[in-house]
């Protein structure tokens, strides 16, 4: 059996991990790996997120399975937060999976069931694991432009044009916030833009919102996904609780499609459950239990929220740091940049050559695209990587 099986190429961000690791260099330095790091560089588990499992260490008597789509009231919940209060429950159709990545895979199996043939479009560029599912599930994929490097912001222009070629019942990736790679974020204006044309194509929106609370604010960071849901029938949606809860490895996702009206909800429901049934069959439920029960409590959410905000406004000031600290090294402006940008990442406009240099000879590891993980910098480490950037220009 097994002879027929040929290599996979390594995911390149699992890989630069791994490489990390077998680094034996004191004073590493890992901006590669997207995840949140405090002043001291640690992951700590959220206050709110540590009273909430307390709660349910005490409270839960059951461990026993809940539904295929997970649990109501973590959906209901995490639907408010994504599309306000004012949402119209009976258009959404909503499940439970494992994790962000799981989202993603279940609503492009759903794509696959509703349009076969239809076109994904993905930004140019975008996170690596985007086109690997695509082309895992086995639908056609497009790039549009997204990212201009010589202005490190979005090319609205090449964007709404590459989109014109858009057919009726193909479907656009889009990021939420925050986006993974580029860290440029679509204008209110640019996300209204793009809602006409995607109503003019008969085109439908797949937001990824991974990072919700880490751009502008919980919000803040949600206005575009709004945008869609008010004035287009249909909208996908794939959600994770790995970032703005921090629960990384509890695997919290949720995968969501508003429908145009409620018998379209009420197939879609069926058809993700039937899709969660093939795959995991029952979402993980601790994690989502956890989230549920700080979104539904007032003093548990204004806890997270207190501590979501500090970790965005330290990105902030990461950001602005190494902005100012790279004008001082390169005696340029040439990343100044990264200071408008919003979220976890950025590019640094490095070519794969110069990362590897970072990586070789300053034991500063980057993705070899040049993305940068701001929340895994440090008040210590900013100048050190400002300086080995500029010795590798």
């Amino acid at each position: 059996m097994f002879e027929t099986l040929t290599p996979q190429t390594p995911d390149k961000i699992i890989r630069l991990m791994q490489m990390f690791c077998d680094d034996a260099r004191m004073g590493k330095i890992d901006l590669g790996v997207g995840v949140w790091k405090n002043a001291a560089g640690q992951t700590p588990v959220m206050a709110a997120v540590k009273d909430a499992e307390r709660r349910l260490v005490e409270t839960q008597d059951s461990k026993s399975y809940i539904g295929l789509a997970g649990d109501p009231a973590f959906l209901n919940a995490m639907c408010g937060l994504l599309l306000g209060p004012d949402a119209d429950a009976g258009r959404i159709a909503a499940v439970g999976t494992p994790g962000g990545t799981g989202a993603v895979r279940q609503v492009l199996e759903l794509v696959r069931l509703a349009r076969p043939g239809c076109t994904v479009w993905i930004s140019a560029p975008t996170w690596p694991n985007h086109p690997a599912l695509i082309d895992t599930v086995g639908l056609q994929r497009r790039d549009y432009r997204y990212y201009d490097p010589a202005t490190g912001a979005v090319d609205r222009k090449g964007m709404l044009a590459d989109l014109g070629a858009l057919q009726p019942g193909d479907v656009v990736l889009l990021h939420g916030c925050c986006h993974n790679p580029a860290g440029a974020d679509l204008a209110r204006t640019e996300w209204e833009a793009l809602a006409s044309v995607l109503a003019e194509r008969g085109a439908v929106p797949f937001v990824d919102m991974a990072y919700q609370g880490f751009g502008a604010g919980l919000d803040q960071d949600a206005a575009g996904l709004r945008i869609l849901a008010a004035r287009l029938p249909e909208v996908l949606v794939a959600a994770s609780c790995s970032k703005n809860f921090g629960l990384y490895r509890d695997r919290v996702g949720m995968a969501m499609a508003l429908c145009a009206d409620a018998t379209a909800r009420d197939t879609v429901q069926g058809t993700l459950a039937w899709l969660n049934r093939q795959n995991f069959a029952f979402p993980p439920d601790h994690g989502a239990r956890v989230v549920q029960t700080i979104l539904d409590d007032a003093a548990l959410c204004d806890s997270w929220k207190t501590e979501l905000e500090a970790m965005r406004l330290a990105m902030e000031a990461n950001r602005r740091a190494l902005a100012d600290a790279l004008r001082d090294a390169t005696r340029s402006d040439r990343f100044g940049f990264l200071a408008a940008h919003q979220g976890m990442f950025s590019l640094l406009g490095l070519t794969p050559g110069q990362v590897a240099r970072l990586r070789d000879d300053h034991g500063i590891y980057l993705v070899d695209d040049s993305r940068l993980n701001i929340a895994g910098l440090t008040e210590a480490t900013i100048p050190v990587v400002a300086e080995a950037v500029a010795k590798v220009l």
